[in-house]
């Protein structure tokens, strides 16, 4: 009989968010008179932008005609799409980045998850705790993960570095040798984010280490601190050492019609098995070619209107209605005395659970008692217990029904 991947026996129960839902499902199944306020997994709530629409419609419309029907697109991308990116996201930021740096996928989470396909089975992986589980996971599937131990709830091969409030959410250099980095910011789950200066002091050892930081740079769009980069290529040295992951997921909305893009710059090599230098941009573009047909010229229109006048206008209309939510939040929070976090430059929020209470259980207390769903701080790592997260993507009045609920918990 054929053999399977062993290394699938290590994942640790089930998808974190698959287990809300289980829960979740039950409660209701059992409940169905209750009115559930989901903030937990950071799904968006409100619709693609006007322009955005008018994007797709009229692509949909070329579709239908011979002389503009579109099929096989460039698997890196159109150009109109990259060109795009190029200016607006780097350009307009003083950074220089070529078209063919640039790679339009599906999603950041597919990217962040396949871009380990490139490493050595032997590279050591670093994390911070709590960290978002396809960081883990992936590499536990690729089997660089070593056995996991049940009293520390970490793997034995993987480097976990600590951010909470203790540390200032900010994480330490890692004590021993890391090959691979994977850093968040604004973070996913804590909402926090590093300054300019914090994450300079990691693209110079990764320099110095000859280390590869895998930064995963999904909730920009929601950064209002000047002193809090957009990119990590606005920290000098970030192109010979950093792979970026960028989404129009949360940014426009597209998380039900999936587009997203990777930046690897020409500039970052790794080394083979011979100790001759490979670059990363062409074996990612061998990859990206090979195992991956392009998003939909529909869905790229589309993306490329949200840097329309108007797309950028509406755009940022949202990311203030999901930050608004997340002000609601943080600050309901600290008003009925929980210490809260995040919420500033990101749609999450992170909160320490009342009296040192276990995340699992705090979740079943919110949702069986105020009938609101959060996602349990242990789900993100063995930091995160203790901890707790909601979302800013629902409606104002659910959110500010959630902490009406919230206020009244006894």
């Amino acid at each position: 009989m054929f053999k399977v991947n062993d290394n699938f026996g290590r994942l640790q129960g089930s998808y974190l968010f698959s287990e809300i839902a289980h829960r979740v499902s039950e409660y209701t199944e059992a409940n169905p008179d209750k009115e559930i306020i989901r903030l937990g997994i950071g799904d968006v709530t409100r619709p693609l932008a006007p322009a955005v629409l008018q994007a797709i419609d009229a692509a949909t419309q070329e579709m239908a005609d011979e002389k503009t029907f579109m099929g096989y697109g460039p698997e890196q991308g159109y150009e109109f799409l990259r060109a795009a990116i190029r200016e607006n996201d780097y350009a307009a930021r003083g950074v220089e980045i070529g078209m063919d740096e640039i790679f339009v996928s599906d999603g950041s989470k597919c990217d962040t998850g396949n871009i380990q396909e490139l490493l050595a089975p032997g590279c050591k992986i670093g994390v911070t705790d709590p960290v978002y589980p396809v960081y883990v996971d992936t590499n536990v599937m690729a089997g660089r993960s070593g056995e996991f131990d049940g009293e520390t709830g970490k793997f034995t091969e993987i480097t976990y570095i600590p951010t909470t409030a203790e540390n200032g959410f900010v994480p330490a250099l890692p004590g021993k040798k890391v090959d691979v980095m994977y850093l968040c910011s604004p973070n996913n789950p804590t909402g926090t984010a590093m300054t300019k200066a914090e994450l300079k002091v990691w693209v110079d050892w990764a320099n110095e280490t000859g280390a590869l930081i895998l930064f995963d740079g999904a909730y920009e769009h929601f950064i209002t601190d000047e002193n809090v980069p957009h990119s990590i290529y606005e920290i000098d040295g970030a192109k010979t050492c950093a792979i970026e992951f960028r989404s129009f997921s949360k940014t426009a909305g597209f998380t039900g019609t999936r587009c997203a893009y990777t930046i690897v710059p020409k500039e970052l090599m790794g080394e083979n098995s011979r100790g001759e230098k490979v670059s990363m941009n062409a074996m990612w573009l061998r990859r990206h070619t090979t195992k991956f047909n392009g998003v939909s010229y529909i869905v790229q229109r589309g993306a490329a209107a949200v840097y329309s006048a108007e797309g950028k206008k509406q755009v940022d209309e949202t990311i203030a209605f999901y930050l608004e939510n997340a002000k609601i939040i943080r600050e309901g929070l600290e008003k009925i005395g929980i210490t809260a976090y995040g919420g500033v430059n990101s749609p999450y929020v992170w909160l320490k659970t009342p009296d040192n209470m276990k995340s699992w259980d705090f979740f079943d207390k919110l949702l069986s008692e105020a009938n609101v769903v959060g996602t349990p701080g242990s789900g993100f790592g063995s930091a995160g217990e203790g901890y707790f997260r909601l979302t800013a993507f629902n409606t104002k009045e659910n959110t500010e029904k959630a902490i009406e609920r919230l206020a009244n918990l006894k």
